[in-house]
């Protein structure tokens, strides 16, 4: 197990390392950011309904809490469904522990590359909007709240890939995606929502790590426009725990599934099929 966890984390530096000399890559991971920062720069003089906190201060957070849960959910699915369509986690699949050292070096890549998004966001965001505040308190949140955001959202993201075989039919996952983003308070407050919205938001991880990262960022005084007028550390911390299990306990078994059904004829099949349609 110390081995193939030695080898994932090796070659999670490694594509770390390669995306960051890639402009393709890293204008699918920063585009999302920039296009926020520029949402932040028009919110510089609205306010939450109701109150005079900055709408703009409530919003960056938020933002990147999505970001982190867009990291694990949809960018380790996208990985996985391209890279068995090009034929990686065949060979995965042939080396000793290679599904586990894949899945690993998954976590470190697009843990890093998740880290750095949020980074581009928060380095100017701070420029952007006025009320910001890092205190003791908001470090120890992102302490326990960072990790436990990687492990509720990755293998969910695994296990959402491993039912796709093509690339063009991940937008069936898109769409859903962002309709929780619209209802889980992200930009705008889940409060101004109906009851039964909220519901449905707090069901899911999205809205949890806005919140979350809304209590690190933010004065407490800000926690009065929030459901209960409060952070609910705990209830985020127990809903980002359920999920992590059910995760956990899901996404090897359906990867495990996934690998049997890989075959060099399979590899050689969707490649066929992806070439005709170019040609079309």
């Amino acid at each position: 197990m110390i081995e193939t966890l030695k080898v994932g984390i090796a070659r999670g530096l490694i594509e770390f390392r390669h995306t960051l000399t890639n402009g393709q890559d890293l204008w699918g991971y920063f585009f999302p950011s920039f296009g926020l920062l520029i949402t932040l720069f028009f919110m510089d003089d609205a306010r939450v309904p109701g109150t005079n906190f900055s709408l703009g201060a409530s919003t960056l957070p938020s933002s990147i809490g999505m970001l982190v849960a867009f990291g694990g959910l949809i960018t380790i699915a996208q990985y996985l469904i391209v890279d068995r369509e090009d034929g990686t986690l065949l060979r995965a699949k042939a080396t000793p522990n290679g599904m586990n050292g894949y899945l690993i070096g998954k976590v470190v890549a697009v843990g890093g590359m998740t880290l750095a998004s949020v980074l581009v966001v928060l380095v100017p965001g701070v420029f952007l909007v006025d009320g910001l505040q890092v205190d003791l308190g908001g470090v120890m949140t992102l302490i326990w709240l960072l990790p436990l955001a990687v492990v509720a959202t990755v293998p969910i993201g695994a296990a959402i890939g491993s039912f796709f075989d093509n690339p063009r039919s991940f937008g069936l996952v898109m769409l859903p995606l962002f309709g929780l983003v619209a209802i889980s308070g992200i930009f705008y407050p889940i409060a101004a929502m109906p009851g039964w919205l909220q519901g449905i938001a707090q069901i899911f991880p999205i809205y949890w790590l806005g919140l979350g990262m809304r209590s690190a960022f933010l004065p407490d005084a800000f926690a009065a426009v929030e459901l209960g007028d409060s952070w609910r550390h705990l209830e985020t911390l127990g809903v980002l725990a359920v999920w992590a299990v059910a995760g956990l306990a899901l996404a090897p078994v359906l990867l495990r599934r996934m690998a049997r059904r890989e075959s060099g004829s399979a590899v050689a099949a969707r490649r066929e099929r992806a070439m005709n349609s170019m040609v079309r």
